[in-house]
């Protein structure tokens, strides 16, 4: 073979391994799973590849915000679906001037079963100066939470004393920062009919759309809002049913 004929495969060689390489680089480059990569997974690849400091702080940072936000969409799915679920609060005991409003016990027997099933809880938190400042914080075990601040002065009505005044100031905060922080409203009865008559033809189709747009089922709702058909439903428990499928349509991105 000439020297000519030898250089000439050389370089036909060399192409060779050249393309070869390329496709090996490619390969190792392919994505080994489908669907969007997480930033903990690039994270982990630049830590392989021994990326630089710089590089792995933007990536934790990166993580960091993608668990907040995943964080707070499980919070809004949670809330959606917990309202869905919690049934009318009956306004069970009766203030000064006869004015009847649903006390804390009945509040939390509605309450508390629900948000526990979808992984949320509450505390509270308070502080006094010239005025009591109660803090609903509404948490989620993914992390999210949420406060809702309401404030006012120590109750001083009737014969309390100074300590019965803040009392009953820190109970009412408690009470009106819970429903709130979770949208709720409170019925004077137990079937929720607080208004004359029952929704109109209009307002039943729209919640039947409603219902089938968040891919929920009539009957489920109907169950939740303890009402034998869309048709019974009282004309004042409307603005609860619209609330609660907003929300549910929020949480999963749907519009209404």
């Amino acid at each position: 073979m000439t020297q000519a004929n030898l250089e000439g495969a050389r370089t036909q060689e060399e192409e060779t391994m050249t393309e070869a390489a390329r496709q090996v680089v490619t390969i190792d480059h392919e994505p080994r799973q489908q669907g969007a990569i997480t930033p903990m997974e690039m994270l982990d690849r630049a830590v392989s590849s021994g990326a630089s400091i710089d590089t792995l702080t933007k990536l934790m940072d990166l993580q960091e915000r993608w668990e907040k936000n995943q964080a707070r969409k499980l919070f809004d799915e949670a809330i959606a679906d917990a309202k869905a679920e919690i049934s009318p609060i009956v306004r069970n005991a009766t203030g000064h001037n006869d004015k009847k409003y649903a006390d804390f016990a009945a509040i939390a027997r509605a309450v508390d079963p629900v948000i526990t099933k979808h992984g949320l809880s509450y505390r509270f938190r308070t502080q006094q100066s010239d005025r009591i400042h109660v803090t609903c914080v509404l948490s989620h075990k993914a992390g999210h939470s949420e406060e809702t601040t309401l404030a006012g002065p120590p109750d001083a009505s009737g014969s309390k004393n100074a300590i019965q005044a803040i009392g009953s100031t820190l109970t009412y905060l408690q009470r009106y920062s819970l429903t709130q922080a979770l949208g709720l409203a409170a019925t004077n009865d137990d079937d929720g009919a607080t208004a004359s008559g029952v929704i109109t033809k209009e307002q039943r189709e729209q919640l039947q759309n409603w219902v089938e747009a968040v891919g929920a089922d009539v009957p489920a709702f109907c169950q939740w809002a303890k009402v034998d058909s869309l048709a019974a439903m009282p004309a004042g428990q409307f603005k609860k049913a619209k609330q609660a499928l907003e929300a549910k349509a929020k949480a999963k991105g749907v519009r209404l």
